[in-house]
């Protein structure tokens, strides 16, 4: 019989190496492309912000305002979203979450004011909620700890690309003003929105729930997978076994919140606004979307190849550290810059650092939890986590409105990661005498 157990050595290196390249080509690309046009809807209204906001009347403390209450439908809807996920299946859920915020985020174009603005961007978060914890509980039902860090990366490398190739884009859609009677924004929400619903279609017919039930593998690759799976959640019972009761006041999910939420505090702070920090510079709008675009090309090779790195060596603290440091000094020294150009370096080196720390710490805080609450523990981590969201946006437009720069604003961003810097060494130090 060939099962896991009954493979020779070399036979079962062999079937690995298979059955990782063919899981990898199933999912990765289907999900990194699904990733994209999230995070492109979730944060596309920096780039509508440089003519919508005149058009419909928000000052910088509104669109902060607007652009956080997102993240506010999103933190209160994203446990229940993953716990009905890990009932319903993957396939179904994330099918139900791409289609309904596809077809809200096309909504967007009907906004006429802060009211109607503040009430769009929640419930396009409610709508989206669940769905980045989601298919990080995914991959670990298919991927092996060693292989999830660098699946991760290259799942999440739709965050920065997002903002690489749609910074470019949205610019020149803002120029079809006038266009059948629509707004350039308005065109830029409703062409950048239809995707994600029809790819929630894709979804649906693409995805399998379990690896038990991958008929795209063979019989031997999909026992292979299901076997070394269930030796991994077994391994994984001696950590800390949640229930869901427990992963809300567990100090390791509540550490690993925290973490979450001073990374994404660089994250969240510059997609929303660095648009109109580049805008600062005398730009026109399309000149504006390049330049946004230039951090996010390094962000995009870094988020790679440090994750690669990482799982290549094993090594995860020195690479989480490291990451967040760059994060924390890059945000930091753009404060001080007058420059355009060494401001733009220094943010530059703030997106390296945030997104090489995003797929890293993503790949690795899933392997701490065990236990039917590990799916609640999650969702936990990212809901707190995306408060930042809320912190971020918000803060930087009542800073800009009161001092009328940036520069305070990016100091207090700087915050973030030092947060998440300071806790991964508590982390390691002190979880590392328990094997974490």
């Amino acid at each position: 019989m060939n099962t896991y157990i009954d493979l020779a050595d070399s036979d079962i290196k062999s079937t690995e190496k298979t059955v990782m390249h063919k899981v990898a080509w199933r999912i990765i690309p289907i999900m990194a492309i699904c990733y994209f046009f999230a995070f492109l809807d979730r944060i596309n209204v920096g780039m509508a912000a440089l003519t919508m906001n005149e058009s419909i009347g928000l000052s910088a403390v509104a669109y902060g305002l607007g652009a956080s209450m997102f993240f506010v439908g999103y933190v209160l809807f994203e446990v229940p979203s993953n716990i009905a996920m890990q009932k319903v299946g993957a396939r179904i859920w994330i099918t139900r979450i791409m289609i309904t915020w596809g077809l809200l985020s096309t909504g967007m174009a009907l906004v006429v004011g802060p009211a109607s603005f503040y009430t769009l961007r929640f419930v396009i978060g409610a709508a989206e909620a669940g769905f980045f914890p989601g298919l990080i509980l995914y991959f670990s039902w298919w991927f092996p700890a060693t292989y999830r860090a660098r699946m991760t990366g290259m799942f999440v490398a739709g965050m920065p690309v997002a903002i690489l190739l749609g910074a470019p884009v949205s610019g020149m859609l803002l120029n079809l003003h006038g266009f059948l009677g629509l707004a350039g924004w308005q065109w830029m929400f409703v062409i950048e929105g239809v995707p994600a619903a029809i790819l929630g279609v894709v979804v649906f017919f693409h995805l399998t729930d379990r690896p038990s039930e991958a008929k795209w593998l063979s019989v031997e690759e999909r026992n292979w997978l299901v076997r070394r799976m269930e030796s991994e959640r077994q391994e994984g019972e001696h950590k800390d076994f949640l229930s869901i009761a427990q992963a809300f006041k567990s100090p390791k999910v509540l550490t690993l919140s925290a973490i979450a939420f001073g990374m994404n505090m660089s994250n969240y702070g510059l997609t929303l606004w660095l648009p109109q920090i580049v805008k600062s510079f005398g730009l026109t709008d399309t000149e504006t979307g390049f330049i946004t675009a230039i951090p996010f090309l390094f962000a995009s090779i870094s988020s790679i190849l440090w994750t690669r790195s990482s799982d290549r060596t094993g090594e995860r603290f020195w690479h989480l550290a490291t990451a967040a440091f760059c994060a924390a000094g890059g945000l930091a020294i753009s404060a001080y810059t007058t420059n355009s150009y060494f401001t733009m370096a220094a943010i530059s080196v703030a997106a390296i650092g945030t997104y090489a720390l995003v797929p890293m710490f993503w790949g690795w805080a899933p392997t701490l939890l065990a236990g039917t609450g590990a799916a609640a523990a999650m969702a936990l981590i990212n809901s707190i986590g995306a408060i930042s969201g809320y912190v971020a946006p918000y803060g930087i437009g009542l800073i800009r409105e009161s001092t009328g720069s940036f520069s305070l604003a990016l100091l207090g961003l700087s915050m973030g990661p030092v947060l998440a810097t300071i806790l991964i060494f508590i982390v390691f130090r002190i979880w590392a005498r328990n094997q974490i």
